[in-house]
């Protein structure tokens, strides 16, 4: 049987990575491509450099993103069964590219760049590694980006639900309202970019009652076939 490549998508905070990490334990020959960091860290890495967020915007469909993954160096490597990201040869900790000033960049600027050659680059990174591997994406605009996805799932989960999870993750470090503003902001220029869209082989999946990753995750194996090891 030949590799699958599985894609996920879903609405913020909604734990679209834990079930991707949690899936390398049950999918065999199993990797996991963190697309949404390496759009992050491109964004990151051009507001490291000098580049703010409002001039990001004013440039629109004249930001080449791939030409910005280029011009600052961001590498993107597979580690430990999972991708990593690389600006000027240091390893970028995934806590700053996740942080809500990063997220909110990125929900900002992804839908209005020229993201052509980038998810050219993306998609023919994914054949690569199908070759090879069973490939979990995570990411946005996955059906663009590779049209061949043998399965495709959109993680839903209620907003204060999100919120919660969120708060987790930040640890403290940011209060239940600031988040939930932040993720209703998020979500909107999300939806407004259209990385939302559901397509007709999409299979949504509420995990809003899900205690645990594991629980979320079931719910996501439940609809995949798993290849054959030989």
């Amino acid at each position: 049987m030949a590799n699958l490549v599985i894609g996920i998508e879903g609405l913020v905070g909604a734990g679209k990575t834990s079930i991707c990490r949690e899936l390398l334990k049950f999918i065999p020959n199993s990797i996991l491509f963190h697309g949404g960091n390496l759009y992050r860290a491109i964004v990151y890495a051009m507001m490291k450099n000098g580049k703010n967020l409002e001039e990001l915007k004013k440039q629109g469909k004249d930001l080449d993103i791939k030409e910005m993954m280029d011009l600052f160096n961001v590498k993107i490597e597979l580690e430990n069964r999972e991708t990593v990201i690389y600006i000027d040869g240091e390893k970028i900790d995934e806590d700053i590219i996740q942080s809500k000033e990063a997220s909110m960049a990125v929900s900002t600027v992804g839908g209005k760049a020229d993201n052509r050659k980038l998810f050219a680059y993306a998609k023919n990174l994914i054949e690569e590694q199908k070759s090879l591997y069973n490939v979990i994406v995570s990411g946005r605009a996955l059906t663009t980006i590779y049209p061949e996805l043998d399965y495709h799932f959109f993680i839903t989960a209620d907003l204060d639900e999100r919120v919660k999870r969120k708060c987790m993750q930040y640890n403290g470090k940011e209060t239940f309202e600031d988040i939930k503003n932040n993720i209703i902001k998020r979500d909107k220029l999300q939806e407004e970019a259209g990385f939302y869209r559901i397509s007709e082989n999409t299979k949504e999946i509420d995990v809003t009652d899900c205690k645990t990753v594991k629980e979320s995750t079931e719910k996501v194996l439940s609809n995949i076939k798993l290849p054959q090891v030989v």
